[in-house]
């Protein structure tokens, strides 16, 4: 062996034993029982850890696009310095960077900035908005396109031309492209002529700042989600498409999801950490304004939320990593509408997630079939998220006692700053591993840029 990870506590999605795992290259060559290991080039001793499967991110706003526009926010670099010292060992960019990516010819161009600049693997989900480009692109080993339920509206940010798809028959269109194709459609769920008849019924009461913004988006008890996921799922079930919603937030969408799982649909979905772990206490709202939006969870929805996670309706958490400045989050406390919306997570999500089985919330198990399992076999990650002999090495080394209290002078991210900040967790990547090559230890990214590849979806 080249390497033995030994007296560790093995974590997977379908239970926990004590054992060693040995690495020859890139892979997992085997896994043994307490001194049954091989001799072995190196030697770490895990005890009192666990190890689990690297996570697998498959919704991140890298920021950084084939052409300058916005590295000002973020770069592949420091989003994937992030993965490192989060436990992420593959992280999956979203289409609105600039240029916005919905061509062979711009994917091709996006795949060479993170070739050079990513410390960790990586994919990237086009946006599916121009069907004589999909059948080209479904060949390039991406993992699923993405759709913005929006406006086109010709903004250069953040729903910038060339990835917004509102009208129904289009977006039907493409849901039988990607059906044809054999591959998921990502759709950031929304309506934008009714967010527009509930927006102007706070503006009449001289209602703008980010409080106003959060209760418009939850109005009417979710109407804004539920309505646009109840017409995606009817739409996607007549196009025979594998619908893949973002944002989960409200019981409702729960519920109809359960539902067309327990009728067979291909459907599958994700929530966002701001959804369970930020956004879902009125009383951080008000304090942090725009820094915790995303979007206003009323509480209600909570406990619906936790029982999809737990019971698999919810299929995973991914980030949903958006960064953006202080300046840029300021404007709230007067236009919510002018803020920009979104929060960045990568670097701490797992260790929230694991928070949230140190209190009972989630197992350990769970945890690893939400962040690691299910993202890689959803979409058809090859060799990854799972700990299996034959597949890559990708691992995450935890002190699941460690208690750390998370600190924006501690972000990675380029602006400097987290909406979790004060938030303590329990639970902490001490060491991560990507295909066989230790790329954080000892509180230090140790990896290289450029060592991350094309994570290939199925």
């Amino acid at each position: 062996m080249d390497t033995i990870i030994k007296n560790g506590l093995i974590v997977t999605a379908d239970g926990r034993f004590e054992g060693s795992i040995g690495i020859v290259g890139e892979e997992i060559a085997g896994i043994y029982a307490p001194g049954e290991e091989p001799e072995a080039a190196e030697v770490i001793d895990a005890a009192g850890l666990a190890v689990m499967p690297g996570a697998i991110d498959t919704h991140s706003h890298h920021r950084e696009g084939s052409e300058p526009g916005f590295e000002y926010k973020e770069t592949i670099e420091t989003a994937t310095l992030q993965c490192a010292v989060g436990g992420v060992t593959t992280t999956v960019g979203m289409p609105n960077v600039n240029p916005p990516v919905n061509s062979a010819e711009l994917l091709r161009r996006q795949f060479a900035v993170y070739e050079r600049e990513a410390y960790v693997d990586y994919n990237f989900n086009p946006a599916g908005t121009v069907l004589d480009e999909m059948p080209e692109l479904a060949t390039m080993g991406i993992i699923a396109f993405k759709v913005f339920m929006v406006v086109d509206s010709g903004r250069p940010y953040p729903h910038m031309s060339g990835i917004g798809v509102h009208e129904h028959g289009r977006l039907f269109r493409i849901m039988k492209e990607c059906a044809r194709l054999g591959h998921p459609l990502m759709v950031h769920p929304h309506d934008q002529s009714l967010m527009t008849a509930i927006e102007e019924e706070f503006w009449a009461r001289g209602e703008r700042d980010c409080l106003a913004y959060a209760k418009a988006y939850a109005a009417h008890d979710g109407l804004l989600w539920d309505s646009s996921v109840a017409l995606l799922l009817r739409l996607a079930k007549a196009a025979d498409c594998h619908l893949h919603i973002l944002h989960v937030q409200t019981e409702g969408t729960v519920k109809m999801i359960r539902q067309a799982k327990a009728e067979g649909q291909k459907v599958t979905c994700e929530i966002n950490p701001w959804a369970i772990f930020l956004g879902c206490d009125w009383a951080t709202v008000e304090r942090l304004g725009s820094y915790a939006l995303s979007y206003w969870v009323p509480e209600k929805n909570l406990p619906e939320l936790w029982a999809g996670l737990n019971d698999g309706t919810i299929d995973m958490v991914a980030t949903d990593h958006a960064p953006h400045t202080r300046e840029e989050k300021e404007w709230g406390w007067t236009d919510g509408w002018k803020a920009h919306t979104g929060t960045q997570s990568t670097q701490h999500y797992l260790s929230l997630c694991l928070t949230a089985a140190h209190q009972g919330k989630l197992s350990l198990e769970s945890v690893v079939r939400l962040c690691c399992t299910e993202p890689a076999r959803v979409f058809g990650i090859e060799k990854k998220g799972e700990i299996r002999p034959g597949y890559d090495a990708d691992l995450v080394l935890v002190d699941l006692d460690r208690e750390y209290t998370i600190r924006d002078e501690d972000a990675l991210t380029r602006v400097g700053w987290t909406p979790y900040a004060g938030q303590t967790v329990t639970g902490v990547p001490v060491r991560t591993i990507l295909r066989g090559r230790t790329v954080f230890a000892g509180g230090k990214v140790v990896g290289a840029k450029g060592y991350g590849r094309l994570a290939r979806g199925g």
